[in-house]
C-alpha cells in the first residue's frame, strides 16, 4: 500500500494543491467581491466538478502521451503508473482536498446557520490554511524532506494565490460598481 501511495505522491500532491488552491481563490475572490454564500457555493462547486475533470484528464493524457512515448522508443523503463491510476487520483484529490474551502459555507447552508459572511470567510480560510499545511506535511514525511518547510512553502504559496483572488475580487467589484 505504502509502495502505491509513492508511486501516485506527485499526482495526489498536485491534484490536492491545485483543488484546494484553485477553489479557495475562487472563495476569496467571491468573497472579496461581496458575493453570496449561495453564489459562492455555486461557483466552489463549478471550479470542483469542471476544474477537476479537466485536471484528471489532463493528468491521464500527460500520463498516456508519456508511455507512448516510452513505448515508441522501445523504452525499457516504462513507469509503473498506470494513465487511468493518474487521472483518476488527480480528480479525487482534486475534488476532495478542493471541497475544504467551501465546506462551511455548504454547512452554514445546509443547517441554516446564518454564520455572518467575514465569519464565513475566516473560517474557510483557516481551514484551507490547515489543509495547505498537511498536504506540505504529507508531502515531507513522504520525501523524506523537511515537514516543517514544506508545509509552509504549501502554505505560502496557497495563500499568495488566495490574496490575489481577493484583492483582484474586491477591486473589480468596486471598478464595476457591484
Amino acid at each position: 500500500m505504502k509502495e502505491r501511495f509513492e508511486l501516485y505522491l506527485g499526482q495526489f500532491v498536485y491534484g490536492a494543491i491545485d483543488g484546494s488552491v484553485t477553489t479557495f481563490a475562487v472563495v476569496a475572490g467571491a468573497a472579496g467581491a461581496g458575493l453570496s454564500s449561495t453564489v459562492i457555493i455555486i461557483l466552489g462547486f463549478a471550479n470542483l466538478i469542471a476544474d477537476g475533470f479537466s485536471m484528471g484528464a489532463g493528468a491521464y493524457l500527460s500520463a498516456k502521451s508519456e508511455r507512448d512515448l516510452q513505448k515508441s522508443k522501445d523504452d525499457q523503463h516504462v513507469s509503473k503508473e498506470t494513465p487511468l491510476g493518474d487521472g483518476l487520483v488527480t480528480f479525487t484529490s482534486f475534488v476532495t482536498v478542493g471541497f475544504i474551502p467551501v465546506l462551511i459555507y455548504v454547512i452554514d447552508a445546509l443547517f441554516r446557520l446564518n454564520i455572518d459572511d467575514v465569519l464565513l470567510f475566516a473560517i474557510s480560510s483557516f481551514l484551507t490554511g490547515a489543509a495547505f499545511i498537511f498536504i506540505g506535511i504529507l508531502r515531507g514525511q513522504t520525501t523524506k524532506t523537511n515537514q516543517l518547510k514544506t508545509g509552509m512553502e504549501t502554505l505560502l504559496l496557497g495563500g499568495v494565490a488566495a490574496v490575489l483572488a481577493y484583492v483582484l475580487g474586491d477591486v473589480l467589484a468596486n471598478a464595476l460598481g457591484a
